[in-house]
Protein backbone atom coordinates (compact mmCIF):
# COMPACT_ATOMS: atom_id res chain seq x y z
CA UNK A 1 0.00 0.00 0.00
CA UNK A 2 1.59 3.23 -0.82
CA UNK A 3 1.25 6.56 0.32
CA UNK A 4 -1.68 7.56 -2.28
CA UNK A 5 -4.04 4.58 -0.74
CA UNK A 6 -3.01 5.18 2.74
CA UNK A 7 -4.29 9.14 2.30
CA UNK A 8 -7.67 7.58 0.49
CA UNK A 9 -8.33 5.19 4.11
CA UNK A 10 -7.14 7.64 6.33
CA UNK A 11 -8.81 11.07 7.14
CA UNK A 12 -5.06 12.76 8.97
CA UNK A 13 -2.64 14.84 6.77
CA UNK A 14 0.58 16.17 7.38
CA UNK A 15 2.16 16.43 10.13
CA UNK A 16 -0.04 13.93 11.64
CA UNK A 17 0.00 11.17 9.85
CA UNK A 18 2.09 8.70 10.81
CA UNK A 19 2.29 5.91 8.47
CA UNK A 20 4.61 6.21 5.07
CA UNK A 21 4.48 2.95 3.92
CA UNK A 22 2.35 -0.70 4.66
CA UNK A 23 4.52 -3.74 3.54
CA UNK A 24 2.40 -6.45 4.00
CA UNK A 25 -1.77 -6.82 4.88
CA UNK A 26 -2.60 -10.42 5.51
CA UNK A 27 -6.39 -9.53 5.60
CA UNK A 28 -7.85 -10.18 9.32
CA UNK A 29 -4.78 -10.98 10.71
CA UNK A 30 -2.10 -8.42 10.93
CA UNK A 31 0.02 -4.90 9.16
CA UNK A 32 3.22 -4.53 8.74
CA UNK A 33 3.97 -1.00 7.93
CA UNK A 34 6.60 1.67 8.60
CA UNK A 35 7.12 5.22 9.54
CA UNK A 36 10.39 7.07 8.44
CA UNK A 37 11.46 9.62 11.10
CA UNK A 38 13.28 12.53 10.06
CA UNK A 39 14.64 15.20 11.74
CA UNK A 40 12.43 17.35 9.65
CA UNK A 41 9.44 16.25 11.76
CA UNK A 42 7.62 19.22 13.85
CA UNK A 43 7.43 17.79 17.09
CA UNK A 44 11.68 17.24 17.26
CA UNK A 45 11.96 21.17 17.67
CA UNK A 46 10.32 21.22 21.08
CA UNK A 47 10.84 17.54 22.48
CA UNK A 48 13.80 18.08 23.22
CA UNK A 49 16.04 20.69 21.83
CA UNK A 50 19.53 19.15 21.56
CA UNK A 51 18.14 15.32 22.10
CA UNK A 52 15.60 14.76 19.76
CA UNK A 53 13.37 12.17 20.83
CA UNK A 54 9.73 11.05 19.48
CA UNK A 55 7.16 11.15 21.20
CA UNK A 56 6.21 8.14 23.13
CA UNK A 57 1.82 9.27 22.26
CA UNK A 58 3.17 9.53 18.48
CA UNK A 59 4.36 6.49 18.67
CA UNK A 60 1.11 4.81 19.67
CA UNK A 61 -0.67 7.25 17.36
CA UNK A 62 1.10 5.58 14.35
CA UNK A 63 0.16 1.93 15.52
CA UNK A 64 -3.20 3.44 15.66
CA UNK A 65 -3.11 4.48 12.49
CA UNK A 66 -1.46 1.04 11.22
CA UNK A 67 -4.51 -0.67 13.06
CA UNK A 68 -7.07 1.65 10.73
CA UNK A 69 -5.29 0.74 7.71
CA UNK A 70 -5.60 -3.35 8.67
CA UNK A 71 -9.31 -2.72 9.59
CA UNK A 72 -9.87 -0.64 6.14
CA UNK A 73 -8.15 -3.62 4.02
CA UNK A 74 -10.25 -6.17 6.47
CA UNK A 75 -13.95 -4.51 6.02
CA UNK A 76 -13.76 -1.83 3.72
CA UNK A 77 -15.58 0.75 4.08
CA UNK A 78 -16.07 4.09 2.83
CA UNK A 79 -13.57 6.50 4.73
CA UNK A 80 -16.10 9.31 3.16
CA UNK A 81 -19.15 7.84 5.15
CA UNK A 82 -17.16 6.26 8.22
CA UNK A 83 -14.01 6.82 10.32
CA UNK A 84 -12.38 4.95 12.58
CA UNK A 85 -12.17 5.98 16.74
CA UNK A 86 -9.28 4.93 19.09
CA UNK A 87 -11.48 3.85 22.40
CA UNK A 88 -8.43 3.03 24.42
CA UNK A 89 -4.67 1.86 24.86
CA UNK A 90 -3.61 -0.63 27.64
CA UNK A 91 -0.66 -2.53 28.76
CA UNK A 92 1.63 0.50 27.12
CA UNK A 93 5.19 -0.33 27.20
CA UNK A 94 8.15 2.24 26.05
CA UNK A 95 11.17 0.23 25.21
CA UNK A 96 13.72 2.11 23.67
CA UNK A 97 14.42 5.78 22.42
CA UNK A 98 12.89 6.91 18.54
CA UNK A 99 15.36 9.01 17.05
CA UNK A 100 15.98 10.94 14.33
CA UNK A 101 16.99 8.64 10.71
CA UNK A 102 15.65 5.76 12.78
CA UNK A 103 12.19 3.70 10.41
CA UNK A 104 9.87 2.56 13.15
CA UNK A 105 8.36 -0.69 11.57
CA UNK A 106 5.13 -0.81 12.65
CA UNK A 107 3.55 -4.26 13.51
CA UNK A 108 -0.47 -4.38 14.42
CA UNK A 109 -2.36 -7.69 14.95
CA UNK A 110 -6.06 -8.43 15.36
CA UNK A 111 -6.88 -9.58 18.56
CA UNK A 112 -10.91 -9.68 18.27
CA UNK A 113 -12.88 -8.23 16.39
CA UNK A 114 -16.60 -8.08 16.75
CA UNK A 115 -19.30 -5.54 14.60
CA UNK A 116 -17.43 -2.18 14.68
CA UNK A 117 -15.27 -3.20 17.66
CA UNK A 118 -11.59 -3.67 17.02
CA UNK A 119 -8.91 -5.01 19.80
CA UNK A 120 -5.73 -4.63 18.29
CA UNK A 121 -2.23 -5.66 19.58
CA UNK A 122 0.93 -3.54 18.01
CA UNK A 123 4.31 -3.53 18.70
CA UNK A 124 6.67 -0.59 16.95
CA UNK A 125 10.61 -1.29 16.53
CA UNK A 126 13.55 0.09 15.35
CA UNK A 127 16.33 -2.18 13.83
CA UNK A 128 14.42 -5.02 15.04
CA UNK A 129 14.35 -3.74 18.60
CA UNK A 130 11.09 -2.94 20.19
CA UNK A 131 10.20 0.48 20.70
CA UNK A 132 6.90 0.55 21.84
CA UNK A 133 3.87 -1.90 22.60
CA UNK A 134 0.11 -1.74 23.37
CA UNK A 135 -3.05 -2.97 23.29
CA UNK A 136 -5.71 -0.90 21.68
CA UNK A 137 -9.40 -1.06 21.12
CA UNK A 138 -11.19 1.07 18.40
CA UNK A 139 -14.43 1.29 16.73
CA UNK A 140 -15.30 1.94 12.95
CA UNK A 141 -18.86 4.78 13.43
CA UNK A 142 -20.80 7.14 11.34
CA UNK A 143 -18.42 10.42 10.23
CA UNK A 144 -20.49 13.24 11.08
CA UNK A 145 -19.30 16.17 9.55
Amino acid sequence: MDIQKILSALPHRYPFLLVDRVVEVVKGERIHAYKNVTFNEEFFQGHFPGKPVMPGVLQLEALAQAGALLAYEGAPFDPGQKVIYLMSFDAVKFRRPVIPGDRLDLHVRIERQKGAIWRLAGEAKVDGQPASEAQMMAMIADRKD
